[in-house]
């Protein structure tokens, strides 16, 4: 038992450390983001064909999000609504969530549904951890890639395109 741990270990850190990152080239553009929180994976998509696959780390808490400081992403359809280059973060894409139903649901239970979710990069003090960073569900409730594929998704992800966030 433990040889097959360290063994699949030693494979996570080959598969994380060695293989490089494939770029998007200049000029490509997703009409829609795709987010598998059970797979941990976000995917960009073009007139339905995937365009490519992020590693992510989300909401440290399982389940779709319910109230605000819960700790969860949420789950359902969106846009993305703004962008934020001065995130601390390192850059961001607001998410519109909540919508009516999840307002009206959380404020039937007296509670705030929360709002401040995003697709965003590493912060300053952590951006040298790179791709190991999506080995642990660590925000608050965002997605979080690395910088470098924050740059990419800055590039090809335009303002009011569609993000789907599947459980």
């Amino acid at each position: 038992m433990a040889l097959a741990t360290l063994l699949a270990i030693g494979l996570l850190v080959l598969m994380v450390t060695l293989v490089p990152e494939k770029t998007l080239p200049p000029g490509v553009s997703a009409d829609q983001v795709v987010v598998e929180k059970k797979t941990h994976r976000l995917l960009l998509v073009k007139n339905g064909r995937m365009l490519k696959s992020y590693a992510i780390a989300l909401g440290r808490e399982p389940g779709p999000k319910e109230r605000q400081g819960d700790g969860r992403t949420p789950e359902g359809k969106y846009r993305i609504d703004s962008r934020n280059a001065g995130s601390r973060y390192y850059r961001s894409l607001h998410i519109s969530y909540p919508d009516q139903e999840q307002r009206r649901e959380a404020r039937a239970k007296g509670l705030s549904p929360g709002g401040d979710i995003m697709i965003h990069g590493l912060p300053p003090k952590w951006a040298w951890v790179g791709r190991w960073h999506s080995l642990i569900d660590w925000t608050q409730g965002c997605i979080a890639v690395t910088n470098r594929e924050m740059d990419e998704l800055w590039r090809a992800v335009p303002l009011h395109a569609e993000i789907e966030i599947k459980p």
